[in-house]
């Protein structure tokens, strides 16, 4: 990749950057093309439990820092809806828990840590909040990066992104459960869908 593509692939996130806005990292974000397209060509259990296992990270950066427990509990009970064990009341509860620690810590990049585990809690629900994890914990690193090296650091991010959900993949299919039955209905990956209407609307 030349300079000026390298330009343009990070000129939405740079601009963001530089007017300190709350998130730098959107849907359409060129970056987080790849990974997008990644998640929409999977089945409803794979991107619940591949979002599921990526918050544990921003879960254990936020408990070094803070003594409480919401963004761990807020896993842990999603994880026992994917299984089918609560219901959704309850996981709803505790996704809007961790939300709400967001406005608690000092630290923006912080806040936006809690979010990011607010959002992949709810992939179980439904794909489309999935890609919430590393809009939110992208933007974290871009906050705590000096100088440039936020680039560097946000690649390497999204690769390993990208390598963890091939390997949820493989771990998913041999899994056989329990899964909340409506994990198991046949039907379309809600990101997929938005991406085929993205490409129809070009």
């Amino acid at each position: 990749m030349d300079k000026e593509q390298a330009d343009i692939l990070w000129a939405d996130v740079e601009l963001r950057r530089r007017k300190n806005n709350q998130i730098l990292f959107r849907r359409d974000s060129l970056c987080l093309q790849p990974l997008l397209e990644a998640i929409g060509e999977q089945d409803h259990r794979t991107v619940a439990a591949w979002a599921l296992d990526c918050a544990w990270e921003p879960c254990r950066q936020l408990e070094e820092r803070y003594e409480d427990s919401r963004p761990r509990q807020a896993i842990e009970t999603c994880w026992a809806w994917a299984r089918g064990q609560v219901k959704m009341r309850q996981a709803q509860q505790a996704i809007l828990a961790a939300h709400a620690m967001a406005k608690e810590v000092p630290s923006p990049a912080d806040a936006a840590l809690c979010h990011a585990v607010g959002q992949a809690c709810g992939a179980v629900h439904v794909e489309t909040h999935a890609i919430g994890l590393p809009m939110y914990e992208l933007t974290a690193i871009v906050r705590r990066a000096a100088g440039q090296e936020w680039k560097r650091e946000v690649r390497e991010k999204i690769a390993w992104y990208l390598a963890r959900l091939e390997e949820q993949r493989q771990k998913t299919a041999e899994d056989p459960g329990p899964w909340a039955a409506f994990l198991l209905k046949a039907r379309p990956n809600k990101e997929g869908l938005l991406a085929a209407a993205r490409k129809r609307g070009n």
